[in-house]
């Protein structure tokens, strides 16, 4: 277990210095907010379509087809999970706490933190299963977490939902998958360093974001230590029991999915919150103490999923 935590504490490690870069360089003035929403926007909309279809760049295989199946099921497993807790677990008089808290509570950072831990561990493999995650995310995050901050169900829009960069990544990478059709090098090459982006461009965005957040008051709420436990630990352990009581013993799928099962609050509560003026300062609060909770606990988990798999 120590061998398996280590491994995993130094992938963390790693992702963590680059946070703090961020953090540094948001305190120095050297990193402004406008810098900040264009580097979110070069993420969402190139550097992650990148990733997850050149994850996709390989010749088709049934049993590749069937565990990204499996990854598929198990992010909306873990997904409904969470919803069934924020509803029966997580509630507060006042509907703006409430509503960041579920959100906060359901919805993992499983693009900018989980896809590059899944892709420094498990390599592309890893993010082959990470995508199935993503495409769960966006397709909830854009219809239930959209009603949840928006309180309107008028608000999802089909159109942008199936045309959201992550789900059309995924679409346009399973496509090339089955068929096995291959890029030319020329096109694959460029977008491989630009998925490259994908580790520290992220991190400096949630590094940014952590200079910006009042820590204290978040810490004296008691609501915030139960979304983050039922977040970072509870759940992911109980999918990781199920997955393994229904004979599910591929690392590399198990590892992947329990990467982003127990990864910090999205990134999204707080874009979420602001654009629907819910409580963004605690949202801004949960995510940057969520991550730094995470340092220890996703070691924990990822290590002891490393562990029980083969």
């Amino acid at each position: 277990m120590l061998d398996s935590f280590l491994i995993v504490g130094r992938q963390v490690a790693v992702l963590f210095i680059l946070i703090f870069v961020g953090f540094g360089c948001a305190k120095s003035g050297l990193l402004k907010k406008a810098a900040v929403d264009g580097m979110t926007d070069l993420v969402l909309y190139i550097v992650t379509p990148c990733i997850l279809i050149t994850s996709f760049q390989r010749e088709f295989d049934h049993k590749m087809l069937g565990a990204l199946g499996v990854a598929l099921l198990t992010a909306m497993g873990f997904h409904l999970l969470n919803i069934v807790f924020a509803h029966t677990l997580v509630r507060d008089r006042e509907k703006r706490r409430e509503s960041v808290l579920r959100f906060g509570l359901v919805f993992s950072n499983a693009g900018y933190m989980s896809l590059p831990l899944q892709n420094e561990m498990l390599g592309a493999d890893g993010v082959f299963f990470g995508a199935a995650v993503v495409a769960i995310f966006n397709l909830l995050a854009w219809t239930y977490g959209l009603v949840l901050m928006g309180g309107d169900i008028k608000l999802i829009n089909f159109r942008k939902l199936i045309f959201n960069p992550g789900v059309m990544g995924v679409i346009i990478g399973l496509a090339f998958f089955v068929f096995s059709f291959e890029l030319p090098s020329v096109i694959v090459s460029p977008m491989e360093k630009l998925a490259a982006l994908n580790t520290p461009l992220p991190m400096l965005i949630i590094g940014f974001y952590m200079a910006e957040a009042k820590i204290v008051p978040v810490l004296k709420d008691f609501k915030v230590h139960l979304v983050m436990l039922l977040r970072l630990l509870a759940v992911p352990l109980v999918m990781l029991a199920v997955l393994l009581a229904l004979g599910v013993r591929d690392r590399t799928l198990v590892v992947a999915c329990v990467i982003a099962a127990c990864a910090p609050s999205a990134a999204m509560t707080t874009m979420f919150a602001a654009k629907f003026n819910q409580d963004t300062p605690l949202s801004v609060g949960l995510v940057s103490l969520s991550t730094l909770v995470s340092i220890v606990t996703m070691p924990l988990v990822v290590g002891l999923a490393w562990d029980l798999t083969h």
